[in-house]
């Protein structure tokens, strides 16, 4: 983690002014449930209080991760997709998006976005790519797709005339309904050429008793406007693959997509309360 010396001058655009350690980020959050030591005492305490509601948020974050590790190795495996849009990246770990594409095809292309500037120093300084591929980092919030397509690092690494998978891995719980979600998903779609998928995971309460939910949520409160974790229905997860064909074996849990090979005996979906799904775009 790099931050400026005490003395120091930077542009109000500095990546560096926007940490504030003293408001906990979701990304170092997730970083402090997975045993990583990038994070800072505020989201150490949001971690804690969450896990106090929901005991099992541990296994849901490891669930969760391994859940992408198996998409994406399906959709280059598979699937045959060379180029990733993987939003949300959060804090580098192992087996990163294209650490496992490109362990199936070395010439994947993956273009990373977050808005955790912490995130930024990390992938820059971590998320290199093989010699035949290519790996770029934005630093952007999802709720503004424009700045996403149009940004010339994403133009510079991924086709846009050819399939790619859009990774939406533990993000749209944090976009709440004013913001519209699924206007901001169609978008992203729309941008992508036919044979492109979605990959999504989203938190949900249809486990959990009401009370626990609420505690949940309300133990995010202190983490800002960007914070709160906007808990949704299998029907309301599943309305973000309105349009596409669903691949085998459809909305389910994190831990149970395709996880014939991952580790026995399988959490239950009410240990992680989370959805899963990936489709193609026809």
């Amino acid at each position: 983690m790099t931050t400026d010396a005490p003395g120091a001058t930077s542009g109000p655009a500095s990546p560096s002014d926007r940490i504030d350690t003293s408001v906990a980020h979701p990304a170092r959050r997730y970083n402090y449930w997975l045993g990583g030591k990038d994070n800072f005492q505020a989201d150490r305490e949001s971690g804690e209080a969450m896990a106090a509601a929901f005991p099992t948020i541990r296994t849901a974050a490891l669930e969760n991760r391994r859940f992408l590790q198996r998409a994406v190795r399906h959709l280059a495996r598979e699937a045959g997709i060379r180029q990733f849009l993987d939003i949300g990246t959060g804090i580098p770990t192992a087996d990163n998006t294209h650490e496992v594409a490109q362990a199936v095809a070395p010439e994947s292309r993956v273009v990373y976005v977050d808005n955790d500037p912490i995130v930024l120093a990390h992938a820059r300084a971590l998320l290199t790519s093989s010699p035949e591929g290519a790996t770029a980092y934005i630093d952007a919030d999802l709720r503004d797709p424009e700045r996403i397509l149009r940004h010339p690092d994403l133009l510079r690494t991924i086709d846009p005339s050819r399939p790619v998978a859009l990774m939406l891995v533990a993000i749209l719980h944090f976009v709440g309904d004013d913001d519209d979600p699924y206007a901001v998903v169609t978008r992203l779609l729309d941008a992508l050429p036919p044979g492109s998928f979605l990959a999504a995971s989203h938190a949900t309460h249809d486990y959990l008793p009401p009370q626990v939910a609420q505690e949940a949520k309300e133990a995010a409160r202190g983490d800002g406007p960007h914070g709160l974790i906007n808990l949704r229905t299998r029907a309301e997860f599943t309305r973000f693959f309105a349009g596409l064909e669903l691949v085998e074996p459809g909305i389910t849990s994190v831990a149970e997509w395709r996880a014939e090979d991952a580790p026995q005996p399988r959490p239950t979906a009410a240990e992680v309360s989370m959805y899963a799904g990936v489709a193609r775009k026809p």
